[in-house]
C-alpha cells in the first residue's frame, strides 16, 4: 500500500519534508521539531538545533538526566516556508530562514572583521554541503549581530562574553532541502567551534510525527 502526502499538502512540500527526514548530520547536532510560523506562508516546518560537545551517535534519550557537560555550544533554528503561488521577494516558492547563536571568546568582540568572518561562514557552509550560491540558492541575505556582555555588582568576576547571532535566509532551488539542512548544521558547528572532521556522522533518524506534520502543513 502506498502512502501519499496528507490531504491538501502540495506535492513539492511533501517532497521537501521527505528529503529533510533523510538528511544525515554530525552526531553533535541534535534537532527538535518546534511550532512553525503560520502567517508568513501557507505551509511551513521548523526545527530547533543544538550543538552538544562529545555527543554520541544516534538519537538522544529524552529521559536521560541532564549533564552540565551537555550544555550546547551553539543553538539555532531552521525554518522552511512554502507558498505554492510564490512570493516576489523570494524569487521562488520556498524560503529557508535560519538562525544561529553562539558565545565566543571576549577578545573577539574588538575584532572589526568579526561580522564579516561570521557572514563568510554562511557561504562556506553552503559550499560544504555542495550548494552553489546563485545556482542552488537565490536571494541570499542576512545579518550578523554581536553583543558584548560585562557583569557588575554581585556578578562582578563573571567572565565577559560575546554573544554572536547570525540570521541568514535564501531561496532553495528544487525540493531537495536535506542538503540545505546540512548546510545550516555546518554553520551551527562552525559557530560552535567544532572542527570540520569527517568522522562522527550520524543519520537523522528522528521522524516528524503525523500529528506535528499536519500542524505545520495546514494553511491558515
Amino acid at each position: 500500500m502506498t502512502s501519499g502526502p496528507p490531504t491538501g499538502v502540495p506535492g513539492d512540500f511533501a517532497a521537501a519534508l521527505a528529503d529533510l527526514r533523510g538528511a544525515a548530520l554530525r552526531s553533535e547536532v541534535r534537532l527538535t521539531e518546534i511550532p512553525a510560523p503560520r502567517k508568513v506562508a501557507p505551509f511551513s516546518v521548523a526545527l530547533a538545533g543544538d550543538v552538544l560537545p562529545g555527543a554520541p551517535s544516534g538519537p538522544r534519550d529524552p529521559s536521560a538526566e541532564h549533564d552540565h557537560d551537555d550544555d550546547p555550544l551553539a543553538t539555532g533554528r531552521f525554518v522552511v516556508l512554502h507558498d505554492p503561488a510564490g512570493q516576489e521577494a523570494w524569487h521562488g516558492t520556498f524560503r529557508v530562514v535560519t538562525l544561529v547563536r553562539a558565545t565566543l571568546e571576549p577578545e573577539m568582540a574588538a575584532d572589526p572583521m568579526l561580522a564579516d568572518v561570521a557572514w563568510s561562514w554562511v557561504g562556506e557552509s553552503l559550499e560544504t554541503a555542495g550548494l552553489v550560491p546563485g545556482t542552488d540558492t537565490l536571494a541570499d541575505g542576512g545579518t550578523v549581530t554581536r553583543v558584548l556582555s560585562q557583569s557588575y555588582g554581585a556578578l562582578h568576576g563573571t567572565p565577559d562574553a560575546v554573544d554572536l547571532e547570525i540570521r541568514a535566509s535564501w531561496t532553495p532551488v528544487g525540493t531537495r532541502l536535506g542538503t540545505h539542512l546540512r548546510a545550516w548544521a555546518a554553520l551551527l558547528t562552525m559557530a560552535a567551534g567544532v572542527p570540520p572532521l569527517p568522522e562522527g556522522v550520524a543519520a537523522l533518524t528522528r521522524r516528524f510525527t503525523d500529528r506535528s506534520r499536519q500542524r505545520h502543513t495546514v494553511g491558515p
